[in-house]
């Protein structure tokens, strides 16, 4: 049952390849039962996703990934099951997607500095109609031969210390929590293995993100390895934290794993989605 569930994916909305209603197209071929859409600060994907899972007999969740500053690092929180009509929450993410165009500015300002000229339009082009990520700047800096991979261009011009590195200043962790729990939603702490704060800012984000009202963490996800399913279903358990899961898609080339192919919980842990309904149905 739990490979059949999919709690983390992005669409062209975000820095996704696939359209919301081909991701769900793409998510039922492969198996997906339970599908959450979570674009980045963005909620413009969900009553299409939610439209196509209908014909594909697909449980769709409600979902967004929220951009955080905690500790001067970005950190990732999930909402599961929020109102995307909660006026408190569009509100806040339309402005982080002011301070996301702004951030784009400055990457290629700091792209432009060591001669790659046209970053912002060419990230622009590809993100279309969509929010711009770094994920953009690294797909068109692959296209013009930069790097051999998206991978390879975050390591090269991305991150801390790199041209491309733009300290922003995103949402707070209490905002973010308090936001999605203020819209019904299930606040989720997204791919914790990512993050490489040590074993006193690991504790120190979980105690923090219990005390907001902070629901789960992702403990099987994409990017994390089998010992890290076994090191966050620890840390779960020691916080009283739910588990989630989710691929982390976001299309051919740009995902650590495919749509349907996520392990099972480690054992004792309790799954997000236990009493939900759409999973429930399943049975």
């Amino acid at each position: 049952m739990s490979a059949l569930i999919d709690l983390h994916c992005h669409s062209t909305i975000s820095d996704g390849l696939l359209a919301p209603q081909d991701l769900v197209a793409h998510a039922a071929a492969h198996g997906v039962k339970v599908l959450g859409l979570t674009d980045h600060d963005d909620l413009g994907g969900l009553a299409l996703a939610r439209e196509a899972a209908k014909a594909y007999d697909i449980a769709f969740i409600n979902g967004v990934e929220i951009s955080v500053t905690w500790k001067k690092r970005t950190l990732h929180i999930v909402g599961l099951k929020i109102d995307a009509e909660n006026l408190p929450l569009k509100s806040a993410l339309d402005k982080v997607r002011i301070g996301r165009e702004q951030r784009a500015e400055e990457i290629a300002h700091g792209l432009a500095k060591v001669g790659i000229s046209g970053a912002f339009e060419g990230a622009k082009a590809i993100a279309k109609q969509s929010i711009m990520t770094r994920s953009h700047f690294a797909q068109f800096l692959v296209e013009q031969g930069h790097a051999k991979s998206v991978k390879a261009v975050f390591k090269k011009f991305l991150v801390k210390g790199k041209p491309g590195f733009v300290d922003h200043q995103w949402m707070t962790l209490e905002e973010a929590v308090t936001l999605i729990k203020g819209s019904g939603g299930v606040a989720v702490v997204a791919h914790p293995g990512r993050y490489d704060l040590g074993f006193v800012n690991m504790h120190l984000l979980m105690h923090e993100f219990r005390s907001f009202g902070g629901d789960a963490i992702e403990v099987v996800t994409g990017s994390h390895t089998p010992p890290q399913f076994e090191q966050f279903a620890k840390i779960a358990h020691r916080f009283s934290l739910k588990a989630s899961q989710g691929s982390d898609y976001h299309g051919p080339g740009l995902s650590y794993m495919e749509m349907g192919r996520l392990p099972a919980l480690p054992r004792g842990c309790v799954p997000v989605w236990r009493d939900w309904e759409e999973v429930e149905l399943l049975n």
